[in-house]
């Protein structure tokens, strides 16, 4: 009897074999094995605790930097839901006059709106980052200047076995792109506390809307697409290698690279994973070939082939 055969009793919803193209941006990807809709933190912690240790897990947040592979995942794949998605600043407790809460299902914009209400400044980049939370807290995410790591102040999460966790912003072990903790032991994020600086809420909200508007002119943010598909080397910017190898707008399969932006990869239409995929390995290459620069991928790629 396999660990498909043992699953534990839940509150919320185990979907068999449910497709998870809908649940990303590219909208391409096969299905779970299992996708786990969980009710709240108490039912995900209860799940893990119960769960077969040798079954795989794996989270999707809101897919927007992620890439699910045409055979679908195996084990349990774990989507949080709006049980998850709370922003609370801390305004009234002790400390709390620059700080607030997110939870990881929260969207990053909706996480910089809420504190720039609240007159808190610092989090406006988070407007410019597409995706979750819980992907933030992953993979340090940023743009224009700042990162994660500069404003959180502690992260929570589940281990994989269920035992909760509260990790300090050095816990994380942050760096380009990546989390050293995230990266050595599975961990489920349920949220975090970032801390800002006072200000008007008039001047955050001028300078989002700032950022609102230099995305539109500079990305192809109304397509299928998975943000960044590179990281940048050092010394060099992703988009301008991908442009010099010739790739800027070139099909391939049903996938390109952004003519207006050459490091977003974008689904045009009818794009298989293993087409988007494909297009991003072929760069890759050249890139390597041409320049003698290593291209590395900043999108998550997840699934089998």
């Amino acid at each position: 009897m396999s660990w498909l055969d043992r699953l534990p009793g839940v509150r919320g919803k185990l979907l068999r074999g449910e497709p998870l193209g809908p649940f990303t941006w590219f909208r391409v990807g096969g299905p779970a094995d299992v996708l786990f809709l969980p009710k709240d933190e108490d039912d995900l912690a209860a799940f893990l605790k119960a769960l077969d240790p040798g079954a795989p897990v794996t989270v999707l947040g809101v897919g927007s930097n992620t890439l699910v592979r045409d055979g679908g995942v195996e084990g349990v794949v774990v989507r949080l839901g709006k049980a998850f998605a709370a922003v609370e600043p801390q305004v009234g407790k002790k400390g709390g006059e620059s700080r607030i809460f997110a939870g990881a299902a929260a969207l990053d914009a909706t996480l910089a709106r809420e504190a720039g209400r609240a007159g808190i400044a610092g989090l406006e980049f988070y407007r410019g980052v597409p995706g979750s939370v819980g992907g933030a807290l992953v993979m340090n995410a940023g743009c224009y200047g700042s990162e994660t790591k500069d404003v959180l102040v502690e992260a929570y999460a589940l281990s994989r076995a269920g035992e909760r966790l509260a990790l300090s912003n050095a816990d994380l072990g942050y760096s380009y792109r990546r989390s050293a903790r995230a990266a050595a032991e599975p961990l489920i994020f349920l949220g975090g506390l970032f801390e800002g600086r006072p200000d008007e809420p008039a001047a955050i909200a001028a300078r989002m809307d700032e950022i609102t508007a230099r995305r539109e002119q500079t990305q192809p943010i109304r397509e299928k697409t998975g943000g960044s598909t590179f990281k940048n080397p050092p010394g060099h910017s992703s988009w301008k290698l991908v442009d010099d190898a010739g790739w800027r707008g070139k099909p391939f399969g049903g996938a390109m690279f952004s003519p207006l932006h050459a490091n977003f990869l974008i689904n045009t239409g009818e794009a298989t994973a293993a087409d988007l995929e494909g297009l991003g390995e072929a760069v890759r290459a050249e890139v390597k070939a041409r320049f003698g620069v290593d291209l590395d991928w900043e999108i998550k790629r997840i699934g089998r082939p």
